[in-house]
């Protein structure tokens, strides 16, 4: 078993990361910017290093001061999170190559998947069913204008590297197409270095279904059920949770053991997770792989009774799988909002200092935290500043605690999303499932911008 782990990442996943491994009777070594140095995750880690500056290039991307500390301090594997370097192939490889390991997949299985246009043709060979699109990169918007009259409009115009929505954007016509394409193409090069377009068939009012992969390296492969992550804004996921209660037992095992079978033809090893949308037919497409673990992983964990990051640990490890898919229990509803330091009416990251904080306690209850109560949340980050993830034995019951614990939970010196998540969860068509994708633009008529 690994004995020492650097955590090549910041906030609450970090301090995640770190629960797990002292459990486990792992050391941890954090690695921090200048804007960190007084976060919660520096503190919990049994040794942390300043990497550099604040701008994430001086700090959680510098590659080779990462790898001169986890030389330094002894470690034998280096756990990336979530974002910054954890789909990054070249890290995966330094690492290897540095005699560490990588927990997540092997660099080529992170290059294939992280591309959507050799994702797609990797899932298209393993029998995974397929958005109608195009598989190679566009040359220009004279070709994309081509492939989308082909298939139809409306269709949603893609960047090949792209992720969190960047470089995305439904267009209705030819005219829209012709727009959107540089525009896109431009966003895409400057936040991926990678510029390739690619189009696909709209699928509207789709359900945004995600399911869970745990895999070894001895071919072992499973299904941890799927997670919903539908409501979403400017295609942001907003809240997720599990089980879905759109999907009937045939369609959640159908998804599943496509998962499997698809995970098993590329040989992949370590936590993943597949992306859906789902028709209202119950039809389901296959949208992109992430090789990591995904922000969500808590209402999985919550279902499912597995700790995530003890299972990759574990399988990087050298280990096999521990259970077999009958022996996966799923038991009871979680959900998981993200609350973010947000202005309600601009939805512009709002950073600054918290000058106080209150949790709603209780049954059910979880909190991972990237801050405390005198925390600055910084605007060289990301804006997430936690997330409450509230589980019952039924989704009508872990709704109810839900709503209260978000009326309960008092975040002071900043502005939140907390006003825009307590709307949404108190919100009929959410208590009956409506959750389309669609759902903030149809149903909270005011976030529309």
């Amino acid at each position: 078993m690994i004995r020492k782990i650097l955590i090549a990442n910041r906030g609450e996943i970090a301090s995640r990361i770190i629960r797990t491994c002292k459990k486990m009777g792992i050391l941890t070594v954090a690695v921090h910017s200048e804007a960190d140095a007084d976060s919660p995750f520096v503190g919990l880690a049994d040794e942390a290093y300043l990497l550099g500056g604040p701008r994430v290039q001086e700090s959680y991307l510098n590659v080779n001061k990462i790898l001169e500390i986890a030389k330094k301090t002894g470690v034998e594997a280096i756990h990336p999170g979530y974002g910054f370097l954890s789909e990054n192939a070249d890290f995966a490889r330094s690492c290897e190559e540095a005699g560490l390991i990588f927990i997540g997949p092997k660099p080529e299985i992170i290059q294939q998947m992280g591309n959507k246009v050799e994702a797609r043709k990797k899932m298209e060979q393993a029998g995974l069913p397929l958005v109608p699109g195009f598989s190679r990169p566009l040359i220009d918007s004279a070709e994309a204008a081509a492939v989308a009259e082909k298939i139809g409009y409306p269709v949603m115009l893609k960047a090949a590297a792209g992720g969190g929505g960047i470089g995305m954007q439904a267009v209705a016509n030819e005219d829209e197409l012709t727009k959107a394409f540089e525009g896109n193409q431009k966003r895409a090069q400057l936040f991926f270095g990678n510029g390739d377009m690619f189009i696909e068939k709209l699928i509207e009012k789709p359900r945004h279904i995600e399911i869970q992969v745990l895999a070894d390296s001895f071919g072992n492969a499973v299904y941890l059920w799927e997670r919903e992550c539908s409501v979403q804004r400017r295609h942001q996921k907003v809240v997720e949770e599990a089980p879905s209660s759109f999907l009937d037992e045939e369609t959640r095992n159908k998804m599943g053991m496509a998962a499997v079978k698809a995970v098993k033809s590329i040989g992949y090893s370590n936590a993943g997770t597949l992306e859906f949308l789902v028709d209202v037919d119950k039809n389901f497409y296959f949208l992109e792989m992430n090789t990591r673990l995904q922000v969500e992983h808590p209402v999985t964990e919550e279902i499912t009774g597995l700790d995530l990051v003890e299972q990759q640990i574990k399988i990087a490890s050298g280990n096999k799988l521990e259970f077999t898919q009958s022996e996966i229990k799923q038991d009871g509803h979680s959900i998981e909002v993200r609350i973010y330091a947000e202005d309600p009416k601009t939805f512009y990251p709002a950073p600054g200092r918290i000058t106080s904080m209150e949790l709603p306690e209780g049954e059910g209850i979880r909190h991972e935290l990237a801050v405390h109560g005198t925390s600055i949340v910084s605007h060289f980050y990301d804006p997430m500043i936690a997330k409450l993830v509230v589980s019952g034995d039924s989704r009508d019951k872990a709704i109810k605690r839900l709503r209260e614990a978000l009326a309960n939970y008092k975040i002071e010196g900043i502005k939140t999303n907390l006003p825009l998540l307590l709307e949404i969860i108190s919100h009929e068509a959410f208590s009956q499932g409506d959750t389309t994708t669609d759902f903030i633009t149809k149903y909270i008529k005011k976030l529309t911008v």
